[in-house]
């Protein structure tokens, strides 16, 4: 009898272990994917923008100004964006219409003005992505048509496009797997643009430097 019951407890026991064995696989939980920023995206933004411009001329008796600028822009963009691991990498371009513009009075009657009529980019954008936030940089070249004014007695104006470059950083959100929200800073050096004069005005060189902050709504296909 005892060996009866040593050995019916010995089988019982190896029939047990394979499925001891077995439930650790069983119960181990799946860990849960994260938000992946790779695809295509289109969208809109808006913001406000500040900066100076500097004016000088380039024949007769020289002068140089500098109007302040600020004002509104709303525009549309496009992205590209591949991750891998944390690291996002890809390419954006924007185009936006502006109504930044600036005056300044050089003397009695003599007013200098400067209207950013329309501006954009084509970007490089990298960044590092926890789950649904990307926390980016963006630069690239940046071009814009800007027009030079100027009213003493009778008035002048003309618009160039100009093309300069761009650096800046954002930071997006992913409100769910299509949609996604954000905020940028930008800087934009759109360069020097010469600009001729008429019968009664002289030419002119002029620098325009623009800084902006907006928000942004993006939907990824």
């Amino acid at each position: 009898m005892y060996r009866l019951l040593v050995a019916s407890a010995g089988l019982l026991a190896a029939l047990s272990m394979p499925a001891f064995a077995a439930d650790p696989t069983v119960d181990v939980p799946m860990t849960a994917p994260g938000f992946d920023w790779t695809g295509y995206y289109a969208g809109l933004q808006a913001g406000y923008g500040w900066g100076q411009s500097d004016i000088s001329g380039t024949e007769g008796e020289p002068f140089s100004v500098s109007p302040d600028i600020d004002g509104g822009f709303v525009g549309g963009h496009v992205a590209g964006l591949w991750q891998f691991d944390q690291a996002v990498i890809g390419a954006e371009a924007d185009l936006n219409y502006s109504a930044v513009d600036g005056a300044t009075e050089a003397g009695a009657g003599n007013n200098f003005g400067t209207d950013i009529k329309w501006f954009g980019s084509v970007n490089a954008k990298a960044g590092y992505a926890m789950d649904r936030v990307l926390v980016y940089g963006i630069g690239g070249i940046a071009f814009a048509g800007v027009e030079t004014s100027q009213a003493s007695g009778s008035a002048f104006s003309q618009t160039r496009t100009n093309v300069g470059w761009t650096v800046g950083a954002g930071v997006d959100y992913a409100l769910t797997d299509k949609f996604v929200v954000g905020a940028q800073y930008r800087y934009y050096d759109f360069g020097s643009e010469h600009y001729d004069g008429s019968a009664d005005f002289v030419g002119r060189d002029q620098d325009t430097k623009l800084n902006t902050v907006g928000i942004n709504l993006s939907y990824k296909f």
